[in-house]
């Protein structure tokens, strides 16, 4: 079990990451869209749309609820698992930020229940669904590091936040370093 966790921030390809989870910012219907969904959709391949298809049939055939999360097979990616988790849209009125930080401490206890060593999560709600960045990033590292306090050891050791594009990187980077 792991006692420390390491929260590590870089610039990348999210359906290229090896870790063992890779967070995907689902919607509701978890069967695919655009963004991080689409790409990771994608990568996969189709074995992960049947996962969530299944998923809908049997367990949550309304849906997956704003800040939850559930797992799949990671099929074609290099992560063995997905960890879908739907991020709040502010676009909708979803402007709490405790919605955002359930998606990242939910997508955690669902790694952890896998026994999951590594996670890796994209910039969930920034974006499309209308976040800032330099939001996302405060709610997003400081609901993993309360979330890494409050669990104590856990499997999970690794955290990264795998952001495609400059500003967002440069946004959680700020964010890690600012007090």
């Amino acid at each position: 079990m792991a006692t420390d966790l390491r929260i590590e921030i870089v610039q990348g390809d999210l359906t290229r990451e090896a870790t063992d989870v890779v967070v995907n910012a689902a919607n509701s219907g978890l069967l695919g869209g655009g963004g991080v969904d689409g790409a990771l959709h994608a990568a996969a391949g189709p074995g992960l749309l049947a996962a969530c298809r299944e998923l809908r049939r049997t367990v949550l055939p309304d849906g997956l609820a704003v800040g939850q999360a559930v797992a799949t097979p990671g099929f074609d990616l290099p992560a063995r698992w997905v960890v879908h988790t739907v991020g709040p849209d502010r676009h909708r009125g979803q402007t709490d930020p405790a919605l955002l930080a359930s998606c990242f401490t939910s997508s955690l206890d669902v790694a952890a229940g896998l026994g999951a060593r590594s996670i890796a999560f994209p910039a969930v709600s920034a974006g499309v669904y209308g976040w800032a960045a330099d939001e996302v990033a405060r709610v997003a590292l400081d609901a993993v590091t309360a979330w890494a306090q409050a669990r104590g050891a856990t499997s999970v050791d690794v955290v990264r936040f795998v952001l495609l594009s400059p500003p967002v990187l440069a946004a959680f980077t700020a964010a890690r370093t600012t007090p």
